[in-house]
């Protein structure tokens, strides 16, 4: 299993200090981003903030966000190219794109032509500067783009799968009601848990996404089992929202004995 780091885990830490905790905890890379309460890269020019990365064995595996890419106009066409330079200066592999989660543009018809749109305006842009964008569903009730089977064929319909890949998020993916994984279209993982038992899943919110242990409801062993089971070899990248992890005091602790459950876990799994 290779682990990633996103800094929405710990975004009280600064750049430097956030890639210091992944290279600690034998991470791949990192996930850095432009919506959390702090410049991204802390403001450092991108190639400097890759050289950094480099420097101690991290990949910048991607680089977040647009949203909502697929609300497109001349404002998110800027959004995108000034992401994708973003990445490729700092020799990020990925930009990441968010579909609209406010319940605008949910309609069967309406969603699946705005995907089709942007996507297909993301196209040379990715082509021109050799670059991945990476896709996340939300499995949101008022998200715009549930399902992966959604994206994936309209991926197939741009024939497109050189441009795009699909963000597999153990959260959304529970939300959404399981379904196909699409392992060889995946080209992200992330990883949280909800272990607030109170809660239905449709109630469940950013918020409530912790560190996963044996509480876990969403199934994230399960799931990253299947995903390896099926041949996925890319990141597995810790995304938490909940204020309680972001408060830790000691999250290289918490977040590496949760690391070490998830991996005794799918080794018992396998046994």
């Amino acid at each position: 299993m290779q682990t990633a780091l996103n800094h929405m885990t710990t975004p009280n830490l600064g750049y430097v200090d956030f890639l210091d905790l992944a290279k600690r905890l034998g991470c791949v890379g990192v996930e850095v981003r432009n919506d959390i309460a702090r410049p991204l890269f802390d403001g450092i020019d991108p190639a400097d903030a890759g050289a950094m990365a480099r420097d101690r064995g991290l990949r910048i595996v991607g680089v977040s966000q647009v949203y909502p890419f697929n609300s497109w106009n001349d404002e998110r066409a800027a959004a995108v190219r000034a992401l994708i330079a973003t990445a490729k200066a700092a020799g990020g592999e990925s930009i990441s794109l968010i579909p609209r989660n406010d319940g605008e543009g949910t309609g069967n018809g309406e969603r699946q032509a705005n995907l089709r749109i942007a996507l297909k305006a993301v196209m040379p842009m990715l082509d021109d500067a050799g670059m991945i964008a990476v896709v996340e569903p939300l499995g949101f009730l008022r998200s715009s783009l549930r399902s992966k089977t959604e994206l994936v064929e309209t991926i197939d319909a741009l024939n497109a799968r050189k441009q795009f890949k699909l963000v597999h998020d153990t959260f959304h993916h529970a939300l959404a009601d399981g379904g196909p994984m699409y392992p060889e279209l995946t080209g992200m993982v992330h990883i949280s848990a909800v272990v607030d038992a109170t809660l239905r899943f449709d109630e469940m919110e950013d918020a409530h996404r912790v560190l996963v242990d044996r509480h876990d409801r969403l199934g994230n062993v399960e799931q990253i089992a299947a995903l390896l089971a099926a041949g996925y070899t890319g990141p597995i990248s810790y995304e938490c929202f909940s204020p309680e992890v972001h408060a830790l005091a000691d999250p290289e602790t918490a977040i590496r004995q949760s690391f070490e459950y998830i991996v005794a876990a799918l080794q018992a799994r396998a046994a």
